[in-house]
């Protein structure tokens, strides 16, 4: 059995960075406590460092199986280990779509393979597999496209909409992408013929997603049901939530939050993605939202795609971006900007995600808990680099950035699986737990 003592660190517990040791026995904490027994344990001299719980990332496309051109669960997972992330929650766009069981249950026994860190799925919903959605097992919940959708996930029958709500699982989260596909419909036509992002974002603009999100809001208060707004991309959509809300909770991503169309940072069509940037004033209103909780955790909904993919057109390149490694970078160097705390790092990358989706022994530095812990340099400064990057496109749309803070150790189920820049290729994480 591995033992890990992990001594000199800050330790994150209970709402602050304190001056603990924290053991680890096999997969799970053992000791939290100023001073921790070493008996037969590795020790890691942790001074000068912060210790998170593992992050947790509760959205991320990681296209395994059916697109494993752009990337793979052992690719993605690997560069989960080198940005402190130890689990991750995958949605069900893949090929073939994961909309019944079967397919479920073989995401999971790919993942058992390849996977470095922990993994959950979501359950894809369609206008007509309420039966299947009722009784699926192994999902972290439902996800349910109102907008940009693949294949047959789109849900824009609003009687089916409803069933949804009302005869699964009160207590199952059903997680929204938020656009209103008729309004884009009878729109495109006014836009699509101008190749430039911010035509994309006037066609895809604020009110798709405000009126989207306000049925959602709506449903979710009358039928009692727990829902979930995924990237969230704009301040005004921040109107319609209520501050540590547990019945609708919410997400935005590091892109929404840091990039906008009004800067000219040259990427064009590599910084596509569904929902789209915004403004300036929506990334100081999605930092506000989630200074005052009414947004409750950041995810990097993660969507890899080629380059060569991604520089066609703006109409014609997919959307989405590679974020997985560089999201906690990111966000502690926003924090060392003075734009958040470390401490409000950790709720809303590991503990939030983790209470949201009611994730076993996730989230938490806590004796009996599952031994997934990031080591942080908080001072670390370094600069995100495509020749750098771990996931399959090997590009980032913040090359070139330079950042102050990153993960410098990842342990996963008490086994040390990034370390001195490298991933250790014999750690496998393991299927995440509900309760």
């Amino acid at each position: 059995m591995t033992s890990l003592v992990i001594r000199g660190a800050k330790v994150y517990r209970n709402g602050r960075f304190q001056n603990l040791e924290v053991r680890t026995d096999g997969p799970y904490i053992s000791a939290v406590a100023p001073k921790v027994d070493a008996t037969g344990a590795r020790v890691i001299d942790a001074g000068g460092l912060h210790l998170f719980p593992g992050i947790v990332d509760p959205q991320v496309h990681f296209r395994d199986p059916g697109l494993t051109h752009k990337e793979d669960l052992e690719t993605a997972t690997r560069a989960c280990a080198k940005g402190g992330v130890t689990s991750f929650l995958e949605m069900p766009n893949t090929i073939p779509l994961a909309i019944s069981q079967r397919e479920i249950d073989n995401k999971h026994a790919i993942a058992a393979r390849k996977c470095r860190v922990n993994w959950g799925f979501f359950g894809g919903a369609t206008n007509t597999n309420l039966a299947d959605l009722k009784t699926m097992r192994r999902i972290c919940g439902i996800k349910v496209f109102l907008g940009a959708s693949t294949g047959d996930l789109l849900v824009d029958d609003m009687n089916a909409l409803e069933k949804i709500f009302a005869e699964t699982d009160k207590q199952r989260v059903i997680a929204f992408h938020c656009e209103d596909e008729g309004v884009m419909k009878s729109t495109r036509a006014k836009y699509e013929g101008i190749e430039d992002l911010r035509a994309y974002t006037a066609w895809r603009n604020v009110d798709v997603a405000y009126m989207s999100t306000q049925r959602v809001v709506g449903l979710a208060r009358k039928y009692q049901h727990r829902a979930h707004i995924l990237h969230v991309s704009s301040a005004r959509e921040c109107e319609l939530f209520i501050p540590r809300d547990t019945l609708v909770t919410t997400e935005t991503s590091p892109h929404h939050l840091l990039m906008n169309v009004e800067d000219d940072n040259g990427l064009g069509t590599l910084a596509k993605m569904n929902p789209p940037l915004k403004y300036r004033a929506d990334n100081r209103g999605l930092w506000q939202a989630l200074r005052d909780g009414r947004i409750g955790m950041i995810a990097t909904d993660h969507a890899p795609h080629l380059l060569s993919e991604k520089r066609q057109g703006i109409w014609k390149a997919p959307a989405g971006i590679p974020a997985i490694e560089n999201s906690l970078a990111l966000i502690l160097d926003a924090s060392s900007r003075g734009l958040c705390t470390l401490e409000q790092v950790v709720q809303w990358m590991c503990e939030n995600p983790a209470k949201a989706y009611r994730m076993k022994g996730k989230g938490f530095i806590e004796p009996g808990c599952d031994a997934d812990l990031a080591l942080v340099d908080a001072n670390a400064e370094h600069v995100i680099r495509n020749e750098e990057q771990l996931t399959k496109p090997r590009w980032s749309p913040w090359h070139g950035k330079k950042l102050k803070g990153r993960a410098v150790t990842t342990v996963v189920r008490g086994q040390v699986v990034y370390e001195n820049n490298t991933v250790n290729d014999d750690v496998r994480g393991a299927e995440i737990q509900y309760t």
